[in-house]
């Protein structure tokens, strides 16, 4: 019925419905290897951002920069308090050009943390800020994206680098502190 009243639209949703099952069936079985490739530092150097203060950017002090570029109020206050915290040595903000190749898309982690060694028990963290940690509030597409990012950390890293979805700094110390 829904195809007689509007073809077009209901191949639309079908093909969406198919491929969002495809990808589902791949990512459940993902995995990532290591490679020699890696990212070089000019990613942090491009003259790409801009921002206005107090709209989407605020001052920094234990950012890459001196001023960060934030996408909402949860990264701003999430910035805010990696600032003030004794245990942060330094955090960035992760350009567009830092993704992870998955299977239904870029993903971009918010964020790339370095905590003081003997302070706390991981030294680098890789965050996504969401406003809800619950996953029934996380779109699929985003869900599947999250759970690529979590292999390929898995794989590439030692003991010492940590990705985790985060709704606070106060959940991110509560992770890193484990």
């Amino acid at each position: 019925d829904q195809f007689k009243e509007n073809p077009e639209e209901f191949i639309i949703k079908a093909v969406k419905l198919i491929n969002e099952e495809k990808a589902t069936a791949i990512i459940q079985h993902i995995t990532y290897n290591m490679l020699d490739e890696s990212y070089d530092t000019d990613i942090f150097t491009e003259p790409t951002i801009k921002g206005k203060l107090d709209v989407n950017a605020m001052k920094a002090k234990k950012h890459l920069y001196d001023h960060i570029i934030y996408d909402s109020t949860k990264e701003r206050d999430f910035a805010s308090e990696l600032d003030v915290n004794k245990n942060v040595a330094v955090y960035v903000k992760l350009p567009d050009s830092f993704y992870i190749s998955t299977p239904v898309g870029h993903y971009n982690p918010d964020w790339a943390i370095a905590f003081y060694e003997g302070t706390v028990k991981h030294i680098y963290f890789v965050a996504e800020t969401k406003g809800s940690m619950s996953s029934m509030q996380l779109r699929e597409i985003e869900k599947s994206k999250i759970h690529c990012a979590r292999e390929h950390f898995k794989a590439i890293s030692s003991d010492n680098v940590v990705y985790d979805v985060v709704d606070s700094y106060k959940t991110l110390l509560e992770k890193v502190m484990r």
